[in-house]
């Protein structure tokens, strides 16, 4: 039987630029492609405690969740421990509560080699997860518009 997990993935954006993480080569799905810091939800954690310590724990920063409504949805299956997992994925607006990054306290099956805040306009050139290619294009959108819909 298939087990049903959450995740969610956080659109970060500073002016321009949006937070992207890169998966390592080392991982067993997307190696090498950029994606939005974010994970799969524990037990104990609430939707926005769950957000903030997965953007802090991936990247250093620390976050506050925007209290708008999600972005995009979207699905994925993966296996765990041999286990069949299928994954619903939301994407939110967070917003940076402190500028200076900490160390990251990336676990190991995170498989991340690095992130980078990236220009709006350099997202089309990168390789970025398939299932959240929509996300990105959707927030370059209304940023270009000058209506982010997380201010």
């Amino acid at each position: 039987m298939t087990r049903l997990e959450f995740a969610q993935k956080a659109v970060v954006m500073d002016g321009d630029r949006i937070l992207l993480v890169r998966k390592s080569d080392q991982d067993p799905y997307h190696p090498g492609k950029w994606e939005l810091p974010g994970g799969r939800m524990k037990e104990s954690d609430d939707l926005d405690t769950h957000l903030v310590r997965e953007v802090f724990e991936e990247t250093g920063l620390t976050v506050t969740v925007a209290p708008d409504r999600p972005i995009d949805i979207w699905l994925w299956h993966m296996a765990w421990h041999g286990e069949p997992v299928r994954v619903v994925a939301f994407s939110r607006y967070c917003r940076l509560a402190e500028r200076a990054a900490l160390k990251p306290q990336r676990e190991c099956d995170d498989f991340l080699s690095e992130q980078r805040w990236v220009p709006r306009d350099e997202l089309p050139s990168l390789d970025i997860i398939p299932s959240q290619r929509p996300t990105i294009e959707l927030v370059a959108k209304e940023a270009a518009s000058c209506r982010p819909a997380f201010e």
